[in-house]
């Protein structure tokens, strides 16, 4: 194992207090959990606070429904998704519950209808959300600063009422804000029995005065009641106490980060593996067939590189490709087998695919039909749409990382630069700047300088598709030298190819990321069927068609014009 110095984790202290006040009924609701190991790194620190409508029976339950849902469900979503992407949806998913048995209902005001604010803390960052009238605040100084805003209307007389809350509404728009955390910041969660009553210099006051948060906490609702509060009251005090430390030797949360194995001297066996050949060999990693001697299964084992062993980044960017193959689902991507227990160095082991690349494959079918090229688009975009439903960015697809076994099945078989959401929100310092995808498929903006998106991705999956019709790429090497980019119809290589279908495969390869599609779908769907809303190049002059033939034919008529001019010459 490599040496490790102890790393800081994220720690916090939080003080909560909850009290039904002068009513005989406690429609508040809140919760907190600080969990430990992977989840605390892959998760975060989650705090959520909730405030069921006063007229409604049955808003109590829809408070602690919605509380603790989210802190239950949230940390069972993937640890590759973003903490936007995971709270969001397990807070909608909430809410069409809450609407849906609130929907027989006549009287909406007795529905399952409660507010709801929720504090995420992973890494260096807070992530807020929020719908309602209950609030979350930072301390700032003497005051407190309020970091999301009342969704209330205010009518004659003072009163007012609820414009948006959890279970009022089949979709829900919540708000969400993230900020970036320093030590010694400290959040305070209130319902309006709480802010309703006491000013923020009064609140302020009391955490100031206590170091126990709890004790703090039962200070201000009881001050609150004192000043006339006539509501429940409940409020969540977190004081950040230490952040993690960003280095570059934090790993996932798996374990300690394994020495690599060294290459096998063939015949070899490995942790129950019997080690047979070599299948491939590059600078950045070696892949070998081997049989499980328990079960007589096939696998390929992936082995480290010998030249970047002492690179950590590498090995850790290694280790990750596991990581990513255990948390993808999919008939066309390469599945991931579990590794030995006590395993002692660092491979990965897969399932073994018996076949050819796409690259060789499109050696062997030089020309393909259009209907065979849709069919391995579809497979291979199959492929990335379960990536992008794991908040994940392949990155690097190109025909050489796709397989096609015997019975014509396509998989994306290569991990090694994906960018994976929930991770960089963890380990920022795991983000690179750098182009790891292949310069041929990788997607314009990326040589501008910015992050990829599930368009990045599409950009490639077009190029693919532009190079199976055509056998070449849709703006060859101009993307990586930054010259202009003209594209040149699939059609003007071959006549078989509909205008219609083109102008899909043109969108999905448009320089600006802002004018492809928005969804891998959206292409697949317009690949099989005409889109009248796309504009055809067939109707385009030819100069924009095809600018080769284009300033061929000027040349040609100029070279026609000065042959005719040194005939009259001549005769002259």
């Amino acid at each position: 194992m490599l040496d490790r110095p102890a790393q800081t984790q994220l720690s916090v202290t939080i003080g909560q207090y909850s009290s039904a006040g002068r009513k005989p009924q406690n429609q508040d609701f809140h919760g907190a959990l600080a969990p430990e190991g992977a989840a605390l790194l892959h998760k975060g620190i989650a705090l959520a606070i909730a405030d069921g409508i006063s007229p409604s029976p049955v808003s109590h339950i829809a408070a602690e429904t919605a509380v603790k849902s989210f802190l239950t469900d949230y940390y069972c979503t993937s640890e590759a998704w973003a903490v936007k992407t995971a709270a969001s949806r397990v807070i909608g998913a909430t809410n069409a519950w809450l609407a849906a048995q609130g929907a027989a209902i006549e009287n909406r005001d007795h529905a399952y209808v409660t507010t709801f604010s929720a504090l995420v803390l992973k890494a260096q960052t807070a992530h807020l959300f929020h719908i309602g009238d209950s609030r979350i605040s930072r301390l700032a100084g003497d005051s407190l600063e309020p970091l999301t805003q009342d969704h209330r209307a205010i009518i004659a007389g003072g009163q007012g009422y609820l414009i948006r809350a959890l279970g009022l509404e089949p979709s829900i728009e919540i708000d969400y804000r993230s900020l970036a955390l320093a030590q010694g910041d400290t959040f305070v969660l209130t319902t309006d029995g709480v802010h309703g009553a006491l000013s923020a210099r009064d609140i302020v006051s009391h955490i100031a005065r206590e170091t126990d948060l709890d004790l703090a906490a039962r200070n201000i609702v009881a001050s609150a009641l004192a000043a006339g509060s006539d509501d429940n009251l409940t409020i969540q005090i977190l004081r950040v106490d230490a952040l993690p430390e960003l280095t570059e030797q934090s790993d996932l949360g798996d374990g300690p980060l394994l020495p690599p194995a060294p290459l096998p001297m063939l015949p070899a066996m490995l942790d129950g593996y019997r080690i047979q050949r070599e299948l491939h060999a590059s600078s950045r990693s070696h892949v070998y067939l081997a049989t499980e001697v328990e079960s007589g299964r096939r696998v390929a084992i992936k082995f480290p590189s010998v030249d970047l062993k002492e690179s950590e980044a590498y090995l850790r960017r290694f280790a990750a490709e596991e990581w990513i193959a255990r948390r993808i689902h999919s008939p066309h991507v390469l599945a991931a087998v579990p590794p030995p227990v006590g395993r002692k160095t660092l491979y990965t082991v897969t399932e073994y695919l018996d076949g050819q690349t796409l690259r060789q494959w499109m050696e062997d079918h030089p020309t393909p039909s259009l209907e065979t090229v849709r069919d391995l688009v579809e497979q291979i975009g199959a492929g990335l749409l379960a990536f992008h439903r794991k908040d994940m960015i392949h990155q690097d697809l190109r025909p050489e990382n796709v397989m096609i076994d015997p019975d014509g099945t396509a998989r994306i078989i290569d991990f090694g630069a994906v960018r994976v959401a929930g991770v960089v929100e963890a380990m920022p310092q795991t983000d690179s700047d750098d182009i790891l995808g292949t310069h041929q498929y990788a997607a314009p903006e990326y040589f501008a300088g910015q992050r990829g998106t599930e368009q990045s991705d599409l950009y490639s999956l077009g190029a693919i598709a532009y190079e199976l019709l055509t056998g070449e790429l849709p703006y060859g090497a101009a993307v990586a030298q930054g010259r202009r980019l003209t594209y040149r119809p699939s059609f003007a290589k071959r006549r078989d190819i509909p205008a219609w279908a083109d102008s899909a495969v043109h969108k999905a390869v448009n320089p600006d990321p802002a004018r492809r599609y928005t969804a891998i779908s959206e292409f697949l769907y317009d690949l099989r069927h005409p889109n009248p809303t796309l504009p055809s190049l067939d109707h385009l002059p030819l100069a924009q068609r095809n600018p080769v033939r284009f300033w061929q034919s000027v040349s040609a008529i100029l070279l026609v014009i000065c042959v005719g001019l040194a005939w009259l010459l001549l005769r002259a």
